[in-house]
């Protein structure tokens, strides 16, 4: 890898894998774009369907830290909020991945979590779990990343604030199981991720000439 001027590596769960599409993921498109805007971009991408904090801290973080990457985008949350993991078991493990996210000198983007109150399998699990108490545990949740970004200096990507508006008059931003994205969620999610992706790999690009 010594040889990339651009070494990416990806943490996170399903979206980062691309479950529910055809293309791939967030991470997919985004590497692709990377690729069409310079040359000696890899992609290390160490997502894992299912991942949640946690794991992502025991699993991800020690493989992310050995690859010296220039650029990490780090996406995780939705099972631990589908699994009852307490915003503060999450902010502790997000916050631990923060700081060893920040030790490499990478460039660490960190996406918040979508609203999934809007996601159609919420609503058909509504009756177990009120559309009000997911949407608050996801305002609980995305507090803690803003803290933990802010903590740490890292850059925060919103995919909250565009899925209200988007998702709402979109039925075609979920794949079939209503949970996972679509095709055209996963690009959607991407474009959001692309300014911050952009604006870092034009640095990492003026970085490595000014040592190289």
């Amino acid at each position: 890898m010594s040889a990339l001027s651009l070494r990416y590596v990806a943490l996170g769960d399903s979206s980062g894998v691309g479950v529910g599409a055809r293309q791939g993921g967030y991470v997919e498109h985004l590497f692709q774009r990377l690729r069409r805007t310079r040359t000696g971009v890899g992609l290390l991408n160490l997502s894992v369907s299912g991942a949640t904090s946690a794991t992502v801290l025991s699993g991800q973080l020690p493989r992310a830290l050995r690859s010296s990457p220039h650029l990490v985008t780090l996406g995780v949350g939705i099972n631990d909020l589908w699994r009852g993991v307490t915003p503060e078991q999450f902010e502790s493990h997000f916050d631990s991945l923060a700081k060893g996210l920040a030790s490499t000198g990478a460039a660490v983007l960190v996406s918040n979590l979508p609203d999934m109150s809007l996601a159609p399998v919420a609503r058909l699990a509504a009756n177990f779990l009120p559309l009000p108490l997911i949407a608050q545990r996801i305002g609980q949740f995305n507090a803690a990343v803003e803290r933990v970004v802010a903590r740490h200096g890292l850059i925060g990507v919103d995919l909250h604030g565009p899925s209200r508006v988007e998702l709402p008059g979109s039925s075609d931003y979920f794949s079939a199981d209503g949970f996972h994205p679509s095709d055209t969620g996963y690009l959607r999610m991407a474009e959001h991720f692309w300014p911050a992706v952009q604006r870092a790999s034009e640095r990492i690009g003026e970085t490595t000439r000014a040592t190289g």
